[in-house]
C-alpha cells in the first residue's frame, strides 16, 4: 500500500514541474515507476496454481496437490475457487470414486501382502528388519500382522501413520477436496492412471528396491512431521523452488526410483493434459506437487511445447 501512495504523490509533484523540468527527469519518474510495480508483483499472493494457454487457444488450471493436509489450509486461497468455477472437468491422477470403491480396497489389500508360506522376515536384510521391528515397537504397533505386508505397502503404510500422527488427513488433501466438489457440482471427472497401474509402480520394483524404500522411509519417518510442516508452508505460498528442494532432494538420489515414479508418469500424462485443452471450457487438473516442479516437471515440458504457463 505505502508503494501506491508513493506513487500518487510522484504524480501530484509532476504536475507542478515545468515541461524542460518533466523531460529531464523522464528517466528516472520511468525507473521509479518500474521499481514499484515489481514491488507490487513480488509482494502479490501466490498459489500453487498455474494458468496454462495453449498456443492454438483453449485453457487448463494446474494445481499442484498435496494428498493429505489439515484444517488449517482451508478455505482455499479464493484463486482455487475461481479457477476451478469455470471448470467443467476435474482430471486427477487417480478417479477417486475408483479408489474408494470396496473392490479398490480390497485389490489393494490383496496387492500388498506377501505370497502364501512367506513373510517379511523372509525377504528383508537383516538390518532393514531389525530397523522395521524397533519402528514398530516405538509407535506401539503388534508386529505378527505386519509381517504379511510386502516392503513397499509396509513403507506406505507406516509413512502415512506417520503423516497422521503430524494431524494431516487423506481427507482434507486437495485431489479428494475438489473430487468431492466435482461430484457436489456434477462436473466430470477423468483419472490419468488406474489404479492397478499405480499399484504396480511398487508391486513392480524387485525385492532389493523395495527393501531399500522401507529402509529409506524408516530413516525418515523421524523428521516427518516437521518435513511435512515445512512442505506444507512452502506449498501454501505458491513456493515451487521450495517444493522442489524439499520433495525431489531424495527422490533425485535414487535414479531409478526418480525416472520410474516421476518422469516416465509426467511423460505419459503430457499427451493427455493436452487433449484437453480441444474442450470448450477450462479443464481443473490437481496433480502432486511434485509432478509440476523441476526440469522433469510438468511446467518445464508444456512450456517446452510452446504453452504459455502462468502462475496465478
Amino acid at each position: 500500500m505505502r508503494f501506491m501512495m508513493g506513487a500518487r504523490a510522484l504524480a501530484a509533484r509532476l504536475v507542478s514541474l515545468r515541461a524542460g523540468t518533466v523531460a529531464r527527469h523522464a528517466s528516472l519518474v520511468a525507473v521509479a515507476l518500474c521499481t514499484i510495480a515489481a514491488l507490487q508483483v513480488a509482494a502479490a499472493p501466490a498459489n500453487f496454481l498455474w494458468k496454462v494457454t495453449g498456443p492454438r487457444g483453449g485453457t487448463m488450471f494446474l494445481a499442484g496437490s498435496l494428498h493429505l493436509l489439515t484444517s488449517e489450509y482451508y478455505p482455499l486461497a479464493p484463486a482455487f475457487d475461481e479457477a476451478f468455477a469455470q471448470a467443467d472437468l476435474l482430471v486427477e491422477e487417480l478417479d477417486m470414486g475408483e479408489m474408494m470403491a470396496s473392490s479398490s480396497q480390497m485389490l489393494m489389500l490383496q496387492r500388498g501382502m506377501m505370497p502364501a508360506g512367506q513373510t517379511l522376515e523372509s525377504v528383508l536384510t537383516a538390518p532393514t528388519m531389525t530397523a522395521v521391528k524397533a519402528k514398530v515397537a516405538e509407535m506401539g504397533l503388534p508386529m505378527a500382522p505386519l509381517q504379511l505386508f510386502k516392503p513397499w505397502a509396509l513403507a506406505l503404510t507406516l509413512q502415512g501413520l506417520e503423516w497422521q500422527k503430524a494431524g494431516f488427513d487423506p481427507e482434507l488433501g486437495l485431489d479428494r477436496h475438489f473430487y468431492d466438489r466435482a461430484t457436489a457440482k456434477n462436473v466430470g471427472v477423468q483419472g490419468l492412471e488406474s489404479l492397478d497401474f499405480q499399484i504396480a509402480q511398487f508391486d513392480g520394483l524387485s525385492m532389493p528396491l523395495q527393501d531399500k524404500m522401507l529402509a529409506d522411509t524408516l530413516k525418515e519417518m523421524g523428521a516427518t512431521q516437521e518435513a511435512v510442516g515445512e512442505m506444507a508452508r512452502a506449498w501454501k505460498t505458491g513456493d515451487a523452488p521450495a517444493i522442489e528442494r524439499i520433495v525431489l532432494r531424495d527422490l533425485k538420489s535414487d535414479p531409478q526410483m526418480y525416472q520410474r515414479l516421476l518422469v516416465d508418469r509426467n511423460r505419459a500424462w503430457l499427451p493427455k493434459l493436452e487433449a484437453v485443452f480441444a474442450r470448450p471450457k477450462p479443464a481443473f487438473v490437481v496433480v502432486g506437487a511434485a509432478h509440476l516442479v523441476g526440469i522433469d516437471g510438468l511446467i518445464a515440458m508444456l512450456r517446452a511445447k510452446g504453452y504459455t504457463v502462468v502462475q496465478e
